[in-house]
């Protein structure tokens, strides 16, 4: 996979700035090329023979009539296509749910496309094809799930009574409200059948092995896709409660309102937890994460002379606040030549949220962009990115947006007012006028965010 990140030279006459900005591109490019799913899928899996070797166990082929391989989110059609290059005739069948347009080849495995982050009627029907499939396999069998980015939109199957327009709402509501993808999950894992082990359930009794591509701050296995072949962590309660936060009760379809709040009360049957026999044949690796994306970053910013460090990877918060603290990361350099002394590159890693005011199209990595050129309006020579590892930031063809010292007095010179950006969510169009969209197209993977300071 070869990556790129695009961004209008033209606009720049100084031959200093454009090389800085295209050492910025190459930095953030090894990060996405260094989770390329599959080759993760490769890295994590191997086989010898009858012998299917992942992490520090291994799989005896020779006693599986069948190998079925499922699953669902953004990268999944390049992990599948590493699993059937690894197996080869060994697998028998299969299916995975992939977000429109982010398909690729793939020899016996079917692909089907759907819509994310808001769910919609292809991904129910992709996922009972899924789910019949698998329910279909006996103890004979090896379930190999492939999960990724976008997984828990993208592979849907609402209990009975609730709508697929009821779930709709839900993601919308609670998107809007600015709740974090754990926050959103744990509410989704309460409405759905394969969610929060129930893919787990389904595939009873066969041995099933997930590969995890993970796009949550810290790796949680029960929130990665919402976790449909773990144990589940949350409650009904933990639902409930993340509906009180945000005071959606009386927004919420009726349906939604009564599943949850009979879960509370203990009337409908909770998801499954930590020692349910269901999960005795189940095993999850993580082939790929943000951690991995930022350490690439920072080895690339090291080959290209900068002094580099990886300050974390758990960044979370309002995407307009954590703009204001990456400015200030990038304020300290310019100033006291620290933390690390110039030239060199600050990276974070994590995800951010957007509370929707206005009516621009915005993405969280554009408005923390926009937040920090506030900041460094004047410093000469920093610039500070943010990036989404899927190639889509929000609702939007941009995978975020690069800020330096000269962004504003650009802005201002073309009639751009960033404060009145900010206040309506409209950093893509502020940042289409300037050309300084990152654009990548899709890259078919999803780790989160990163986020880079760069000072010389």
């Amino acid at each position: 996979m070869s990556l790129t990140i695009a961004f209008d030279e033209r606009l720049f006459r100084d031959p200093g700035t454009r090389e800085r900005r295209r050492v910025a591109a190459r930095v953030m490019a090894a990060a996405l090329q260094a989770v390329e799913p599959g080759e993760a899928v490769r890295r994590a899996l191997r086989r010898e023979g009858d012998r299917l070797l992942v992490g520090d166990g291994a799989y005896d082929l020779g006693r599986y009539q069948r190998v079925v391989v499922v699953g669902a989110g953004k990268a999944s059609a390049p992990m599948v296509a590493a699993v059937e290059e690894i197996l080869g005739e060994r697998v028998a069948a299969g299916l995975v749910v992939v977000k429109y347009g982010h398909v690729g080849p793939t020899r016996t495995v079917a692909l089907r496309e759907a819509g994310h982050p808001i769910p919609d009627q292809a991904g129910v029907d992709g996922t009972a094809e899924l789910a019949r499939l698998i329910q279909a396999s006996g103890p004979d069998d090896l379930v190999i799930v492939v999960l990724s980015g976008g997984g828990s939109a993208l592979m849907m199957l609402p209990v009975e009574g609730v709508s697929l327009g009821d779930l709709q709402q839900m993601t919308d509501l609670l998107l809007r409200a600015g709740a974090t993808i754990n926050e959103l999950n744990t509410v989704r894992k309460h409405l759905d059948r394969v969610k929060g082990g129930g893919l787990a359930r389904l595939a009873q009794p066969s041995d099933v092995l997930t590969l995890a591509l993970s796009d949550v701050v810290g790796n949680p296995l029960d929130v990665i896709a919402s976790g449909p072949t773990v144990p589940d962590e949350s409650t009904f309660a933990d639902a409930c409660a993340i509906v009180d936060r945000f005071e959606l009760w009386a927004d919420l379809p009726a349906s939604v309102v009564e599943r949850l709040r009979s879960g509370r009360e203990g009337r409908t049957e909770e998801t499954p937890k930590r020692g349910d026999p269901l999960f005795a044949s189940t095993r999850t690796i993580v082939v790929a994460s943000n951690e991995l994306a930022a350490a690439s970053a920072v080895h690339q910013a090291e080959a290209e002379g900068l002094e580099a460090l990886l300050l974390s990877t758990y960044v979370e918060g309002e995407a307009r606040v954590v703009g204001i603290v990456a400015a200030a990361l990038a304020r300290e350099e310019a100033h006291r030549n620290g933390p690390l002394p110039r030239p060199c590159c600050l990276v974070l890693g994590g995800e951010t949220t957007v509370r929707v005011r206005g009516t621009g199209l915005g993405g969280r990595n554009q408005e923390l962009a926009l937040a920090a050129a506030e900041k460094i309006a004047g410093l000469d020579d920093v610039i500070v990115a943010s990036l989404a590892t899927d190639g889509n930031d929000g609702p939007t063809d941009a995978a975020g947006a690069l800020a330096d010292g000269t962004t504003l007095a650009r802005a201002r010179a073309l009639g751009l007012d960033s404060a009145r950006a900010l206040a309506d969510n409209d950093a893509y169009r502020f940042f289409e006028q300037l050309g300084d969209l990152l654009l990548t197209g899709p890259t078919n993977t999803n780790v989160n965010d990163l986020i880079f300071v760069f000072a010389w």
